[in-house]
């Protein structure tokens, strides 16, 4: 990909350890965690100068072995004026948004997967959001988590109908646990078998971002981003200008997360569980990536963690039968990416 150069001084912002800061501590309330924390990720203040963030990432394979690697870039002028690109050997995808509301892209060969589309939200907006935070959807728990010597605080979000948050189909109660002395995010659980560390945490203009990022599915390595540097940028910069043979999305105001409506499955079917799996006392989660089409239909299953490759058809198989009420951005049908999680559980 080519790279720009602009006038704006190197490192201009900086990105600065604070490790070594005198020592306090975050609330005891679980809600005030999350208010105290919640002004250190907003990176989509106005506020916010121009900044470019350049990251390399590695996929791994259902072995935990390194597979490909890639690079992520990432550029903002503004709120609503924005880039970001995806470049690895088997897969090219950039995503412009532009002052009209316009979202334009650019995409060639693989189809990206999904903790690759989710990196942009892992570096800046890693915790939930108001909607999760409902007091009249969800709960919200304190809690300790002990690891290498250290006591974090943690905050489960309990979600009253039983049914998960809308987000996180099928998944158990996400976790955020949090440094003991400072409001910033060490790491995240999710559906059962999802976990997401954030480390060598740094300070840049006023925000915490996390320059190492890790995820493991079941104990398997899946995904690890580090970030490289962050640097100033022009408003005028080339690079966010669409490229001009970039496609064009008719959706406006597609940044503006006030009026997204999130996917709610409508329609399911329960798996069948193979009989030569329960004969092999073969069980356990099986975590499927897929996209919800602007119709509400699932697509492009993709398994992202199996104990067993027959009960990974099986799940596969039933999820591709389930239906969404469409994820819609001001009442405009959007394609969103999600993960389901499937159980399989051999009774006494």
């Amino acid at each position: 990909m080519r790279e720009y150069l602009t006038c704006a001084p190197l490192l201009v912002f900086g990105l600065s350890c604070f490790g070594q800061s005198s020592p306090q501590s975050v609330p005891q309330d679980p809600q005030a965690i999350f208010a105290a924390a919640e002004p250190f990720y907003d990176f989509n203040s106005a506020e916010l100068k121009p900044w470019h963030l350049k990251a390399t990432y590695q996929l791994y394979n259902q072995s935990g072995k390194p597979a490909e690697n890639g690079t992520f870039e990432y550029w903002r002028s503004s709120p609503k004026v924005r880039r970001s690109s995806w470049t690895r050997p088997s897969a090219d995808r950039t995503d412009w948004h532009s002052s009209d509301g316009t979202h334009s892209y650019r995409a060639t060969g693989e189809k990206l997967s999904y903790f690759e589309r989710l990196l942009p939200s892992l570096l800046f907006a890693p915790l939930p959001s108001a909607h999760d935070l409902d007091s009249g959807k969800t709960r919200i728990e304190l809690h300790e988590r002990l690891s290498n010597g250290t006591r974090f605080p943690c905050v489960t979000i309990i979600a009253l109908n039983g049914k998960g948050l809308s987000h996180l189909s099928q998944s158990e109660d996400p976790i955020y646990c949090f440094d003991p002395q400072m409001p910033d995010l060490r790491a995240s659980y999710t559906f059962g078998e999802v976990i997401t560390d954030f480390n060598n945490i740094a300070k840049f203009q006023g925000r915490f971002l996390a320059r190492e990022i890790e995820v493991s599915i079941g104990g398997r390595k899946v995904f690890s981003a580090a970030v490289e540097n962050v640097t100033g940028l022009i408003a005028s910069d080339p690079a966010l200008a669409p490229d001009p043979d970039a496609k064009q999305l008719r959706v406006e105001n597609l940044c503006d997360t006030a009026g997204t409506m999130i996917s709610h499955l409508i329609k399911k079917q329960a798996p069948v569980y193979p009989l030569d799996a329960i004969q092999r006392r073969q069980q356990g989660t099986v975590l499927i990536q897929v996209t919800i089409g602007t119709d509400g239909r699932v697509r492009d299953p993709e398994v992202a963690f199996t104990p067993s490759p027959t009960l990974a058809a099986a799940a596969v198989d039933a999820v591709s039968h389930w239906e969404y009420e469409p994820t819609t951005v001001n009442g405009v049908p959007v394609e969103t990416d999600t993960m389901i999680r499937i159980i399989f559980l051999i009774g006494d």
